[in-house]
């Protein structure tokens, strides 16, 4: 289960020395080919890292021959230098893979605002291209981590193809496009005259509904990247909406994984709205909850305070009617056309999961996002960071 299960790539995890706690740090993913077709979406955030400013231009064409990642230092904020630094490290990979360093796309994870060093990156680049393997996805997936307490993979098979992923991400989580570092690849053959734009619709679909609604803590990353890259090495050639389906089943895979694993989480909260005017108004509302730390403390607390819930509907632009709102919280109706319902001590948040559902009563349009809890663990973790 990993980038090295679909045909035609291998892949490597090794330790750079990056990292103070001497883990993995440095990942290599290989696309042998036949085909080096690739996709990419990146953050949002106007303030963006170096990996991600040379990835975009070297994704624009619809190729990728390679992708190189470490973690234990994230090269954002570190003005034409750190940008000098990713170029180095793509033209370094190129050198000694034989191919071209812009088609080598380049990702980073970890503390922002120090340059990556270079003395270390490199020899540990050359030790990843020495152990590069078809079953060296798992090695990749453990040398992304940051502070993540597990690796991330998933598969999804098909006949006679496949997707796989990893993902690192336990903190940032809150998306405008992709939430950490991701890389998805598959063997099938991509057909037709615009294979580009195919592959990046697709993976835009996937991201749409999977990475794009989690928002574990609200904060958006530097240095946010999803890839996908296509092999062809399976030879069978696959129908636009079958592999929109197998990328977002991978996708969705993943992102349930980060939520799983966020920074000091205890719950894992489900924000389903229903009955808005337009799925946009049900995004915005599922957000206004998920991103409220007064109601992520009181789920922390095992408290079914619905009121907090009401009160960030309330904040937004969504069309509803106050006296109408209904509100669910695991299975009971504890507020029922804006009042009190059903007896919140009914409640039992003692598990792990929480499913909180809003009815706007305004529509047909629903959504789903996922969050955590606020914890004393997450403050902590945050307030000493490190690889």
């Amino acid at each position: 289960m990993s980038v090295t299960t679909p045909l035609g790539f291998r892949a490597a995890g090794v330790t750079a020395g990056l990292k103070a706690s001497g883990k993995p740090d440095v990942a290599l993913v290989v696309n042998d080919g036949p085909d080096q077709h690739a996709a990419a979406v990146f953050t949002t955030n106007r303030v963006e890292a170096a990996p991600v400013t040379w990835s975009r231009t070297v994704v624009s064409d619809g190729r990728a021959d390679a992708v190189v990642l470490n973690s234990g230092g994230a090269n954002a904020c570190t003005g034409a230098p750190g940008f000098q630094d990713t170029h180095r490290t793509a033209e370094h990979v190129g050198e000694v893979l034989g191919v071209a360093a812009g088609d080598v796309v380049v990702c980073s994870t970890g503390l922002i605002g120090e340059r990556l060093p270079m003395h270390l990156l490199l020899p540990g680049i050359d030790a990843a291209i020495e152990v590069l393997a078809v079953d060296g996805g798992p090695a990749a997936a453990q040398a992304i981590m940051t502070t993540d307490s597990v690796a991330k993979t998933a598969v999804a098979q098909r006949e006679g193809w496949s997707v796989g992923g990893m993902a690192k991400g336990a903190g940032m989580l809150a998306p405008a496009l992709a939430t950490m570092l991701v890389v998805i690849t598959t063997d099938a053959v991509i057909a037709g005259h615009h294979v580009a734009d195919d592959l990046d619709g697709a993976l835009r679909a996937a991201t749409a509904v999977t990475f794009d609604r989690i928002d574990s803590d609200g904060c958006m990353s530097t240095n946010d990247t999803v890839l996908l890259m296509a092999s062809g090495a399976s030879g069978v050639t696959v129908d636009l909406d079958d592999l929109t389906d197998a990328v977002t089943q991978v996708c969705a895979d993943l992102a349930r994984q980060l939520i799983a694993d966020a920074e000091g989480a205890h719950h894992d909260i489900a924000i389903e709205v229903r009955g808005a005017a337009s799925e946009s108004d049900a995004l915005e509302v599922a957000r206004s909850v998920a991103r409220n730390n007064l109601f992520k403390c009181a789920v922390f607390g095992n408290d079914p305070n619905w009121g907090r819930v009401l009160a960030a509907v309330g904040t937004t632009h969504a069309a509803f009617d106050p006296a109408v709102l209904d509100v669910s919280m695991n299975g009971i109706q504890v507020c029922r056309a804006g009042g009190v319902g059903e007896d919140r001590s009914l409640v039992d948040l003692a598990g792990r999961e929480v499913r909180v559902v809003v009815d706007l009563h305004e529509g047909d349009a629903a959504a789903t996002v996922w969050t955590n809890d606020l914890t004393h663990d997450y403050v902590h973790e945050n307030s000493a960071y490190s690889t």
